[in-house]
């Protein structure tokens, strides 16, 4: 790391702190308690894919699903550059903002259409400083946020042993799940066997303004295969843009 990026760490590790303190880990909303989300009509997903080979070229997706049919009401694709560095554990600073500007376009243009709650392909308070990609971008949207990662990240105290491993094998269904416990005792997440057809668990956890508990049911109901629905169709239709607008060069 050279010196100008040590600078912006520095500044980031400032700022994070600082939103740290607005997170709020609990339930907010009247339908995050209810058995069946009964009041609970639209959730979001946010994905950003890159054009191959480029590190700074990306096509910024949103997406928001009517519930419980999950089918698209809303969707917006938007290529952005972006001038961040790339620091790890900083993801958020990097990659928040042009998905920020996606929900604060569509709350300015059509705010009946606002998610009641976002998916955030990443993770929130399952963090190296409790504070990730779900957790940022909850608190600086100040909507429900749930982070949902397809791969362990290796923080903490967790890890993918044979433990780790062996929990895995013990997820019998979906809708199984086991703790991520730190090194310090606390409960960051929780993996889940999203779906009967895939052994591979997704890592959830915390974001902002919903308690892990409801994160986690609320997750397994959005699931029709192994990542829930939003983060499914922001991923695909961004990929797809990207297809469409910007094709590999051809071989020949």
């Amino acid at each position: 790391m050279n010196r100008g990026e040590e600078l912006v760490q520095r500044r980031w590790e400032r700022e994070q702190e600082c939103l740290k303190q607005h997170l709020v880990k609990e339930d907010t909303e009247a339908w995050q308690t209810d058995p069946d989300f009964s009041g609970l009509e639209r959730v979001g997903g946010v994905d950003l894919s890159f054009i191959k080979g480029k590190e700074v070229n990306a096509c910024a997706q949103l997406v928001v699903l009517n519930y419980p049919h999950m089918e698209v009401q809303y969707e917006v694709s938007e290529m952005v550059t972006l001038s961040a560095p790339y620091i790890p554990g900083f993801l958020a600073f990097r990659e928040a903002p042009p998905l920020l500007q996606l929900l604060q376009k569509l709350e300015k243009e059509q705010p009946s259409l606002m998610p009641q709650v976002l998916f955030v392909d990443g993770n929130g308070l399952f963090h190296y400083r409790e504070f990730g990609m779900a957790c940022h971008l909850g608190v600086l949207s100040d909507l429900p946020c749930v982070g949902v990662a397809k791969n362990l990240l290796q923080v903490q105290g967790v890890a993918k042993t044979d433990e780790h491993l062996s929990q895995i094998s013990a997820l019998k269904k979906a809708g199984d799940t086991f703790p991520l416990t730190a090194a310090s005792g606390r409960t960051l997440g929780r993996a889940l066997r999203s779906s009967d057809s895939s052994t591979k668990p997704v890592y959830v956890s915390v974001g902002h303004r919903i308690s892990l508990h409801t994160a986690v049911r609320l997750t397994h109901s959005c699931c029709r295969y192994r990542v829930p629905e939003p983060i499914r169709q922001a991923d695909m239709r961004s990929r797809e843009y990207l297809r469409t607008n910007f094709p590999p060069a051809s071989s020949e």
